[in-house]
């Protein structure tokens, strides 16, 4: 099948799968790799051969189906990604379909009909979803049991917890209560990046500092990458990506510059994606991207009827910018993507993975991907450990993960039933390291020409320290765009926008620290006008105030 066609781990692993010839075989491969094409050729050897008569794909979106469909169309292989589960059989001109697992677990019974009707193999693709729920394995179970053949697929090893087995997989012991899936073929990260097969990645990361609320109605000022408990850890991180403040389009510039750099050397067709933690946060991104960048850009949000077609428009367009909410966690191929911007508080090493192997797939040398990133300890590890070509394990299922193996930054507090118990105020940003085998790499403090910024989307040419200078060099530049993206936001009403609510954080804290310091208000107010010269508060200028705000967060820091 297509021998000269086929990537050297797709050939071994298609030699692995003759010679055990055994019903089950799961193959684990990391994003990028090329798992599609390897179950298509599995296929396609099966049906020539006359070993099977019918091909069942299930994957985890209704977007995949047709990514499927069209791939198995290109090898001869006709799968009807449409059919429903009110139809029942197949169309004999058909070699079979693709569903989803929900669409299985709706109607286990519609699926073994059409499974025990004729030989078949049913491809199994991103098999952890059949854990999304008891009821989803079940399903899964009771439908293709009866197969002569399953092809399981998945981009990254899993753990389950026992009574959480994900039918057809093999599992050994782990030592910490779990049981971790084992794979008949395993190609990691380090091999693909070592073939060529992926891209390298630069994890891009940034830091700032965020500024918040709490319930006592305290300002909190604490740095991303400076944060003293996974509390405060927590409340930073979401602050910044609250589409209110500084970070978001100061990381936004940073990332549009690079595709810029990318475009101008080895991806003419170079593009971003922006991954939101939800809808609201997603439509306020692509406002601030159009605004920043002056392109509007995609919107795919997941609950979208349109999803799928504007996924496809973009993947096949020019644009730059997609902002997408779950769309780009797993199976989706956009070739053109190199650039991913981590605007969300996902952080299970399964959907980190997932995400950024949306980036890194390879179509030619001289590629390379960035990912910019929160520079906060959850995503650092990730990165450190995906950078360092490590395969991931992922870690058991808790009873707060939902069905996309999705982890949301909620802090205890927030569980809370009633009012929301804190209040984002303001945030900024500023480049902090890249990583490089797993360690950080910060800016040297030579400085380079600009004949070297060119190169910089030529991986090799340049050392990890001085892409780190390059993206340092810049980092004021992308400053000014993000305060200038201000002065052309829609006001959001919030307190630290306007003088009066600058004034009333002063007041705040001056009563803080009064109390702090056993002094009077009147006696705080001459030190901060001490330290930051100018008339009342009562008639200062906003910079004035802003200063006088900052200098007291320090006091109380």
């Amino acid at each position: 099948m297509l021998p000269g066609q086929l990537r050297a781990w797709q050939v071994e692993a298609l030699r692995l799968y003759r010679d055990r010839a055994a019903t089950d075989f799961l193959v684990t491969a990391t994003p990028g790799a090329g798992k599609t094409t390897f179950a298509l050729a599995v296929a396609h050897e099966l049906l020539a051969k006359r070993a099977v008569d019918r091909v069942i794909v299930v994957c985890p979106t209704d977007h995949l189906r047709s990514q499927w469909a069209f791939a198995a169309d290109r090898l001869g292989i006709r799968l009807d990604p449409t059919l429903a589960n009110a139809v029942g059989p197949v169309r004999a001109d058909l070699h079979g379909y693709v569903t989803t697992y929900p669409q299985v677990a709706a109607r286990p019974a519609i699926h073994e009909a059409r499974t025990r009707a004729k030989r078949s193999l049913v491809i199994l693709d991103e098999i952890h979803h059949a854990g999304d729920g008891l009821s989803w394995g079940e399903a899964t179970l009771t439908a293709f049991d009866t197969a002569s053949r399953r092809l399981a697929l998945t981009g990254t090893p899993f753990r389950t917890r026992p009574q959480e087995r994900i039918p057809f997989v093999r599992y050994e012991d782990d030592g910490d209560g779990s049981l971790a899936s084992v794979a008949d073929y395993t190609y990691g990260y380090g091999e693909a990046l070592a073939d060529g097969v992926v891209r390298p990645v630069v994890f891009a990361a940034y830091t700032g500092v965020s500024r918040w609320k709490n319930s006592a109605g305290d300002v909190i000022a604490a740095s991303l990458s400076q944060t003293t408990t996974k509390s405060v850890e927590a409340r930073a991180w979401r602050t910044a990506l609250n589409p209110g403040g500084k970070w978001i389009p100061h990381v936004i510039a940073a990332m549009d510059q690079r595709i810029t750099d990318l475009r101008a050397t080895s991806m003419p067709d170079a593009a971003g994606l922006v991954l939101a933690s939800d809808q609201d946060d997603a439509r306020q991104y692509a406002e601030i991207v159009s605004r920043i960048t002056g392109h509007r850009p995609a919107l795919i949000l997941s609950d979208d009827p349109k999803a799928s077609k504007r996924l496809e428009r973009f993947t096949h367009s020019h644009d730059r910018f997609a902002v997408c909410v779950r769309m780009i966690s797993e199976g989706v191929d956009i070739p053109r993507a190199a650039c991913l911007a981590w605007m969300t508080s996902y952080r299970t090493p399964l959907f980190f993975a997932q995400a950024v192997g949306r980036v890194v797939r390879s179509r030619r040398p001289g590629e390379a991907a960035t990912v910019f990133l929160p520079a906060v300890r959850p995503l650092l590890a990730l990165a450190a450990e995906l950078e360092r070509a490590r395969n991931h394990v992922m870690p058991p299922r808790t009873d707060g993960d939902d069905a996309h193996d999705l982890d949301p930054l909620i802090a205890p507090e927030d569980r809370l039933v009633g009012a929301d118990r804190w209040e984002a105020l303001d945030s900024d940003a500023e480049f902090a390291h890249v990583l490089e085998g797993g360690r950080a790499v910060v800016a040297m403090p030579t400085a380079h020409t600009d004949e070297d910024q060119d190169y910089l989307g030529l991986p090799g040419l340049l050392s990890a320290e001085q892409t780190a200078t390059l993206l340092a060099r810049r980092d004021e530049a992308h400053r000014r765009r993000a305060s200038q993206d201000e002065l052309f936001a829609v006001p959001r009403g919030t307190a630290w926008q306007s003088a009066a609510g600058l004034r009333q954080e002063i007041s705040e804290m001056v009563g803080q620290l009064a109390s702090r310091r056993r002094l009077t208000h009147a006696a705080v107010h001459t030190l901060v006008r001490n330290a930051v010269p100018g008339p009342p508060s009562s008639s200062a200028t906003e910079e004035v105030l802003a200063a006088r705000r900052d200098w007291l967060m320090e006091q109380l820091a």
